[in-house]
């Protein structure tokens, strides 16, 4: 059986770019974690370590958005394999990153990347 657990929306402030300013005064990103797991023995034994926690994934994309990586790509990259080698089960992942408000000519709401281990 296949379940989703959603982490969504974490917001956060880094100092990813190609340009120098952006390394000096950073910007505003949102990252959404998307899993899918089996949590049937989870949701039967009440046991959170039969389950992926939620609290972890905030805590390992809070860590790898504060390396400062010149794109969003190689860090949607290193938080995906953080996911995919610390979780012991099969579960699968989706990872988009949103870089509000980018620096770039125009008004531009976000851009972001998506990385999706099922695929």
């Amino acid at each position: 059986m296949k379940h989703n657990i959603t982490v969504k929306d974490i917001k956060l402030y880094a100092y990813h770019g190609c340009l120098e300013e952006e390394a000096l005064i950073g910007g505003h990103y949102s990252v959404d974690v998307y899993i899918e797991t089996n949590f049937t023995e989870a949701a039967k034994s009440d046991d959170l370590a039969k389950t992926v926690d939620y609290v972890w994934v905030n805590r390992v994309v809070k860590e790898e958005m504060a390396i400062r990586s010149k794109l969003i790509e190689t860090v949607g990259q290193r938080i995906m394999d953080r996911l995919k080698t610390e979780v012991s089960d099969d579960a699968e992942f989706k990872i988009v990153i949103k870089k509000l408000s980018p620096p770039i000519e125009g008004e531009v709401t976000f851009v972001s990347i998506s990385i999706d281990s099922r695929q």
